[in-house]
């Protein structure tokens, strides 16, 4: 028998479907019925993809003793993250509030009348292991605690309460000065430099403004150039990086970048590959970048991209080894044992690839081994056939003619289906738009970097597609199933998809010819769209009062605690960080001041934070870096092609017909341009000052 979550889109959610506990999804009737009975709202936020989520869904929330009791004290409640990561947001806020840290799966607990939360955890086992109670125990305590203790459960939520309001009021002080924007940039060099004594994650936000400071490296106190050379070849050469199908996994476990939590994040790919295009582009041409870059797309097309065009959300960490397995087991479809390397290689394969690879007979990950590179250079031809060979026998067909590998949407599927090869790994097939636009940046700086028309084919293919298909009554939408829009936009969906929408301008302003042009949208359409998404953004979740953009729109936020404006990066930027760099990069395209008048009332309601806190919101300086040194180039074609190939990060380019008699560009700078360039060494000297003016 089936719960309500059966009901929902969300694969999520209806993974626990089957459980005995009477699970309700976040909505009004929920919240309702939990203050009518007086029952505390047991509060559990995850993903699917989410391995320790996984875990306690198959324990603790498929115990009948736990779901008996937990059914008649707590009115449960479930939220897939990716649909809301407002609701999530606040509460792991509070989560760390109470216990100093965070993750997932995110177990809270709120009192019915005001939603107000008073304990929480993440992963808690039946029964009392790794240092951690047993769950049936905490509900109980929890339940006491709730019936008998009312003096201190109203002061501890006043407490906690109070700590969430104040978070959101932000003192506005300090300057957006030369040396804020050097102390940020430092900052984050360092965070980048420094490695890791523990898990270590891409952390992209935080690489990509370290990268930004290559360019002032004369005055920076830490080198930008090897720290962001070393982030590139820690996730092209590492284990993160799945060396035999391409994509990337979230983050490896240990500090040496070896064994991965094998899930396959879409917004980790997407910040990657634009990352590590343009550390090609700074002049840092490793072979390991490019093919890392090649292989994540093959990835993406094969098995990620719905056949409309959009990119699914995610590939689970877990697959199962057989069919009459009880559960799925994490990395099986990625790792290799000894035994099978023998098999499947010739003598000469395996001994090239022990040399290249960390390969050995005794496994880097429960006897089985992870493949990680140990040089950065072009593979060879054997390594390439062995290769090859390895993906055949995962896949059960060689990569040359696997063009799309369908997606398992559940594990009923994965374990039933006549797979060819392994089974493979659950593939959540929702579109999110936050995290398609992130791969379409990546695709479009790709092929602005390196000129493969399959690049900007998928990104401009799934842009069409949100522009086509998430808008419901004039209104934005976040997700999409099998063709249905769902739930409003957040702001990382606005900000997201205009930034993918600007650099999609950027990229189609070097189609070389009419005829490539024709196959999709102009700049001046990709422009409008921008324009018409910016203004929407600024209608329903910009802060009168605050300044910066609200995480959720004032329309859809009345069943939230706080209203948060999100400004600290986490695995993917933070909206405001890149809302305000848009807004400067629309200032100019259109020559519309009001952008930049928005984008500096932005910058100085966050200034406190980026003076007291400059380690967490890189972002944020991101967009200080636009604001200091934005530059828009007036040139043509030819100009744009050989530009776009380099690294100028604070640059926007406009194609421009009447430029005067022999003259090859117009750099223009803040409110006014400099003499124009009459030569290409000109333009570039040009170019490469204007990148620094405001260091």
């Amino acid at each position: 028998m089936t719960n309500r979550l059966a009901q929902c889109q969300s694969l999520y959610l209806r993974k626990h479907a089957e459980n005995p506990i009477d699970w309700w999804p976040w909505s009004d009737e929920a919240l309702f019925t939990a203050k009518a009975d007086n029952k505390p709202i047991f509060l559990s936020i995850g993903y699917s993809s989410c391995h320790w989520c996984t875990v306690m869904e198959g324990e603790a929330f498929s115990d009948p003793a736990i779901a008996q009791y937990m059914n008649a004290n707590f009115l449960p409640i479930k939220v897939d993250r990716e649909e809301r990561p407002d609701i999530d947001s606040i509460y792991m806020q509070a989560l760390q509030m109470m216990t100093g840290q965070g993750g997932w799966p995110l177990n809270i607990f709120l009192t019915p009348e005001d939603r107000v939360p008073f304990y929480g955890g993440t992963y808690f086992p039946v029964e009392p292991r790794y240092g951690r109670p047993g769950f049936l125990q905490v509900l109980q305590a929890i339940r006491r605690f709730y019936d008998v203790e009312k003096t201190k459960l109203q002061n501890f939520k006043q407490e906690i309460l109070g700590h969430l309001q104040q978070s959101v009021l932000l003192p506005a002080s300090g300057q957006l000065t030369a040396e804020l924007l050097r102390q940020g940039m430092d900052k984050t060099i360092r965070i980048v430099d420094s490695g890791s004594y523990g898990p270590s994650f891409p952390m992209i936000p935080y690489a990509d403004l370290a990268l930004r400071g290559i360019r002032f490296q004369e005055t920076t106190e830490v080198n930008a150039y090897q720290a962001s050379r070393s982030r590139g070849l820690d996730l092209a050469k590492g284990g993160i990086y799945d060396h035999v199908a391409g994509g990337f996994h979230r983050y490896t476990v240990d500090a040496t970048w070896t064994v991965p939590h094998f899930e396959k994040m879409l917004y980790d790919n997407g910040q990657i590959v634009e990352y590590l295009a343009n550390l090609w582009s700074v002049g840092i041409k490793e072979a390991a970048f490019e093919r890392a870059i090649s292989g994540t797309v093959q990835w993406l097309t094969r098995e990620m991209t719905a056949s409309s065009g959009y990119f699914y959300a995610a590939q689970d960490a877990d697959s199962f080894t057989e069919p009459s397995a009880a559960e799925p087991e994490e990395g099986a479809f990625y790792v290799w044992s000894y035994a099978e390397l023998q098999q499947l290689l010739t003598a000469e394969e395996l001994a090239e690839l022990q040399e290249q690879f960390t390969v050995t007979s005794e496994g880097n990950f429960e006897g089985q081994n992870v493949l990680q590179r140990r040089y950065s250079d072009q593979l060879s031809d054997t390594l390439e056939t062995a290769l090859a060979k390895l993906f055949t026998a995962r896949y059960g067909s060689p990569p040359d003619s696997l063009k799309t590998f369908p997606p398992a949407q559940n594990n009923q599927e994965a374990k039933t289906k006549n797979w060819s090869g392994r089974i493979p790994a659950v593939t959540d097939t929702k579109m999110i738009v936050a995290w398609n636009s992130l791969m379409i940046s990546g695709l479009a700086r790709s092929y602005g970097v390196f000129r493969k028309p399959e690049y900007l084919e998928l990104a401009t293919t799934a842009a069409k597609f949100i522009l086509e298909n998430q808008w419901v009554d004039q209104r934005f939408h976040r997700l999409n199933y099998e063709g249905e829009a769902s739930v409003l936009a957040q702001s990382e969906d606005y900000a997201l998809f205009i930034k993918a929408l600007l650099d999609l301008h950027q990229a189609s302003l070097g189609l070389a010819t009419a005829q490539e042009s024709s196959q999709s949208p102009t700049p001046d359409t990709w422009l409008e769209e921008a324009i018409k998404v910016q203004d929407e953004f600024d209608e329903y979740l910009w802060s009168v009062e605050l300044a910066g953009y609200y995480n959720a729109a004032n329309d859809s936020s009345g069943d939230l605690l706080i209203r948060e404006r999100s400004y600290t990066d986490n695995a993917t930027p933070a909206a405001n960080g890149v809302a305000i760099a848009n807004l400067v990069r629309l200032t100019l395209l259109t020559e519309n001041l009001a952008y930049l008048d928005r984008a500096e009332v932005a910058l100085n309601a966050f200034a406190s934070v980026m003076n007291q806190s400059s380690q967490s919101c890189p972002s944020l300086f991101t967009a200080l870096d636009w604001f200091r040194n934005s530059t828009l180039i007036r040139t043509d074609v030819a100009q744009i092609l050989s530009l776009m190939t380099q690294y100028f990060p604070a640059i926007m380019y406009r194609l421009e017909p009447s430029l005067p008699e022999d003259a090859v560009g117009l750099v223009c700078q803040g409110l006014s341009c400099k003499p124009t360039a009459h030569t290409q060494k000109q333009l570039l000297a040009q170019v490469e000052k204007s990148q620094t003016r405001g260091y």
